[in-house]
């Protein structure tokens, strides 16, 4: 049998302590250890002090995870930066994505039990596409234009990456287009190709400044933050408030028929089909030009 210990197994390990820690808040080294002795993944033999102090630096490399010891009293080790384990970052994306890995490679015998959602554009794509972005080098893109019912062939600068519903996109700069960087779907992407050719990377330009007040990949700068105001009944609000729309919602009234809520965003196609999704369960209150376009799409439909 193949020794994977540094590989996947490894990984376990570190997502394995990382979660004990955070689900004790504060632990000692000796109750760490007799946890993982009684865990699978020890395969019975303990946790070298050593080893754990290794296995501290390396979770602070590949996930930005402070493991911190009190330094008196029981020495009990705690999560410095457990805050930053609930933002949207990359980071705590890919301890999440790690978390989820781990359960699922360790459920094999129920694998059948297990369903899963196909991401179809990340595997071909994405790691061109981010080495390209790590040199700023330019590449070459055959593209799928859904509207025209078209491929074109041209150069892009490649600027920053996103994932969204399942899709992931990239934000580029191209030669076919001569005004500012676009959004390509990687399923669209026929072929691509990294070239010896370098861009400069514009210093003033940010990728979450280009998507800043917007809820998913329409990034159109013409479109201005505004505040909308949302009605939705008692049901649906648990799962708006569960899982947020935007990063920017707010509750303002809740009561046992319905709660309002607030978020300042740019009211884009993507928002609004995010809105009718809702169907009859939610209502635009404000502002009256949104409100005014829901209800015609409705009617239409």
């Amino acid at each position: 049998m193949i020794n994977n210990d540094r590989g996947q197994s490894l990984i376990s390990k570190y997502v394995w302590v990382i979660e004990t820690i955070y689900r004790r808040r504060k632990i000692s080294f000796k109750e760490l250890n007799e946890l993982w002795l009684c865990d699978d993944i020890s395969r019975g033999v303990d946790i070298p002090k050593r080893t754990f102090d290794n296995w501290r630096y390396v979770i602070w490399d590949m996930f930005g995870i402070n493991i911190a010891n009190e330094g008196r009293g029981e020495y009990r080790y705690y999560i410095e930066n457990e805050e930053d384990i609930s933002k949207n970052g990359l980071r705590s994306w890919l301890y999440n994505t790690f978390c989820v890995s781990n359960a699922l490679a360790n459920s094999q015998s129920i694998k059948d039990r297990i369903i899963l959602e196909y991401v179809p554009s990340g595997q071909e794509y994405l790691q061109t596409i981010i080495e390209a972005m790590k040199e700023n080098h330019v590449l070459n893109m055959t593209y799928h234009n859904y509207w025209k019912d078209e491929e074109n062939n041209f150069d892009v600068q490649p600027y920053c990456v996103k994932l969204f519903r399942q899709r992931w996109y990239m934000v580029a700069k191209s030669t076919y287009y001569d005004n500012g960087p676009r959004i390509y779907s990687l399923d669209r992407i026929r072929e691509l190709k990294t070239k010896d050719e370098t861009f400069v990377m514009p210093k003033d330009w940010d990728a979450e400044e280009y998507f800043n007040g917007c809820f998913g990949i329409i990034a159109d700068q013409s479109v201005e933050k505004q505040i909308v105001k949302l009605k939705a009944t008692a049901s649906q609000a648990n799962y708006i408030r569960d899982l947020k729309i935007h990063e920017s919602q707010k509750e303002i009234e809740r009561n046992e028929e319905y709660s309002i809520f607030t978020f300042n965003i740019r009211p884009q196609f993507d928002f609004q089909q995010e809105l009718l999704w809702n169907g009859e369960d939610m209502e635009v209150l404000e502002p009256y030009w949104l409100r005014k376009e829901i209800a015609g799409k409705i009617k239409r439909m």
